[in-house]
């Protein structure tokens, strides 16, 4: 008897790969399985591999009943997995950390890139023939070189990003919740601060933190209030770790020199006082948005419902 998996989106086909004979997935045709499908389908299953953006609720978790095993989610992210509930009825529920780290590190420092030399704002002018001025001195944009990178969140992908801007010649400080070892500090030369003092020191501040009660609107008006002026904000975390009404206010009175954004507060929703500003760069939630880094999310998606079934302990288990 073959092991059915629900997978609620259709990913691409190299996830599976590796997986054996005795594995049926079971994919949508369209884009999406709607929630009614996966309630009508789901009871059949023994798994649920789940993508990270489709909430996964009681509803759907009691549409398992006791077939329902583990609940294998394609992202690194699992708010969107009721997972007390999901614990409460011994589900296991899995997350793929590992494939993100480099993608969205190379994100987070593309948009303080194209924030910093105002590249999407000059392109935009340039195929739209929009009023440019050529010059020596026009279209300044400023250096990363020198600059203070605040890291809130240090974890791999922070971590990643830090890498990369020691690279270009830029002194990285951090906060956490907990203190990094020592031989990680120096690897990065990598300070450790308050959240306080690292929003009064950094030029930029680039967000990698978790989204729970705690981080929910970690930067708010106060926090704000707090930074450098003309400083430049890069959010690849979670939407609502940013408070969106405090960060127009805030680009509206020039405090914050700019905003890169893959993330929303209210995703795909977008808040209208970001639009059609020079100086925010947005992208929708591309993040690990590679092709590489879809097979491998899938993939490992799929070892985890392998390890599983097999007994064995998972790659990245959640509860």
């Amino acid at each position: 008897m073959k092991i059915r998996i629900l997978v609620t989106y259709n990913i691409l086909k190299e996830s599976f790969s590796e997986a054996p004979d005795n594995y049926e997935f079971i994919l949508p045709s369209a884009p999406t399985f709607t929630k009614a499908e996966i309630i009508e389908r789901l009871p059949e299953c023994d798994g649920l591999l789940s993508m990270f953006n489709f909430p996964i609720d009681k509803d759907i978790i009691d549409a398992g009943g006791s077939r329902l095993k583990i609940i294998s989610n394609f992202g690194v992210g699992f708010n969107n997995v009721d997972i007390e509930y999901a614990k409460s009825k011994g589900i296991v529920v899995t997350n793929t950390p590992d494939p993100v780290v480099e993608p969205t590190a190379e994100l987070a420092f593309a948009l303080m890139s194209a924030l910093s030399r105002r590249v999407t704002e000059c392109n935009r002018k340039l195929q739209t023939k929009d009023a440019i001025r050529w010059g020596v001195m026009e279209n300044l944009g400023i250096g990363l070189y020198n600059k203070t990178l605040g890291i809130v969140g240090m974890g791999r992908i922070g971590q990643s990003v830090a890498k990369r801007a020691i690279a270009s010649g830029m002194k990285i400080i951090y906060y956490n919740r907990h203190r990094l070892p020592e031989d990680i500090e120096k690897r990065y030369s990598a300070e450790y601060v308050s959240l306080d003092s690292l929003l009064s020191q950094s030029d930029y501040i680039s967000l990698h933190t978790p989204l729970d009660n705690s981080t929910h609107h970690l930067i708010d008006e106060k926090a704000l209030s707090k930074m450098k002026k003309g400083v430049f904000i890069v959010n690849t975390a979670r939407g609502p770790v940013v408070d969106e009404a405090a960060l127009v206010k805030f680009l509206d009175n020039g405090h914050v020199g700019g905003a890169g954004l893959d993330v929303f507060e209210k995703e795909p929703q977008i808040h209208e006082g970001l639009l059609g500003r020079d100086n925010v760069v947005m992208v929708p939630h591309i993040g690990t948005a590679t092709v590489e880094a879809r097979i491998a999310m899938g993939r490992y998606a799929v070892k985890n419902i392998m390890l599983f079934f097999d007994g064995r302990d998972v790659l990245s288990r959640v509860c």
